[in-house]
């Protein structure tokens, strides 16, 4: 029998699981590297949250920010707080492998003071989304699934593309991500999205991603189309000037409800699903033509 041993042995240690290290670079520029793929993860950012389960890792996570509520699945785990009022106790308690995070985080040099393994990670354009899937597909040990998410995000946007209604194509659009105003520019990975459906907009990249706007350039703009939040776009003919802009005369205002406009704001794993959201909105807007 004990011939055996070292074969029966030897066949036991094969079939343990093979963890491998992975190292991965953050949007710091930072450097961490792990023993093996995490098994414990915190999520503070809901982007990074959807992104950890479009990787089939939704299992891993083990605490999330209040804003975290896609898919389901999350809204069972521990709430540690938002980007300015973490809860660092509570981080430390669930003993994570690694936390994710973003750059505007007040929390990271002090999750690292305690010997945390910190990335941080920022989406403000179509390729950040790319690189931030690909990175953490990476550091969950499954690097062929980031290529692969995006395929399928790449595919959904060129099949809204080809739904958006005629009379709409070109349409100029003004799309605000809050009431300052500030808006989503040509430079941002919403601004990406309309550009990919064939939209223009009002905003140029010059002005960068995410601009805080004079509420005159909007008037002057005269976009046809606006999209926003539902509340936002009740109010915004009492602006000064706004009552004459062309898309509110028109009816041509996509007003979402927040949770159909949180979708659209997220750079994420549903990007796709965000400029489907968009074709829908816009294919029930009046078909008049635009005026040119």
């Amino acid at each position: 029998m004990t011939r055996f041993l070292p074969g029966l042995l030897l066949g036991a240690l094969l079939a343990l699981p093979v963890f491998a290290q992975v190292a991965v670079r953050d949007d710091r520029g930072a450097v961490r590297t792990l023993a093996a793929p995490p098994q414990r993860i915190v999520s503070l950012l809901p982007s990074i949250t959807e992104t950890v389960c479009a990787l089939d890792a939704c299992g891993r996570l083990v605490g999330v920010d209040r804003y975290s509520n896609q898919p389901a699945a999350v809204l069972a785990l521990p709430r540690l707080g938002g980007q300015d009022d973490t809860s660092i106790e509570r981080v430390v308690v669930l003993k994570p492998d690694v936390v994710l995070l973003a750059k505007s985080s007040r929390v990271i040099d002090r999750l690292e003071a305690l010997g945390l393994n910190v990335l941080v990670f920022e989406s403000q354009t179509h390729a950040d989304v790319r690189a931030s899937l690909e990175r953490i597909a990476a550091l969950l040990g499954v690097p062929e699934r980031g290529p692969q998410v995006w395929a399928g995000i790449e595919a959904r946007i060129d099949a809204a593309a080809q739904r958006v209604p005629v009379a709409l194509r070109g349409a100029k659009v003004y799309f605000e991500v809050a009431t300052a105003p500030y808006a989503a520019g040509e430079a941002s990975f919403i601004g990406e999205t309309l550009i990919r459906l064939g939209l223009g907009n009002v905003v140029p990249a010059a002005l960068g991603p995410f601009p805080k706007l004079n509420p005159e350039f909007v008037v002057r703009a005269q976009p046809d189309v606006v999209i926003a939040e539902e509340r936002a776009v009740r109010g915004m003919a009492a602006r000064p000037g706004w009552a004459s802009l062309r898309a509110l005369r028109a009816s041509r205002a996509c007003a979402l409800p927040s949770a159909r406009y949180e979708l659209l704001i997220r750079p994420g794993p549903r990007l796709g699903e965000a400029a489907d959201l968009l074709v829908d909105c816009l294919a029930a807007l009046p078909a008049q033509e635009l005026a040119r």
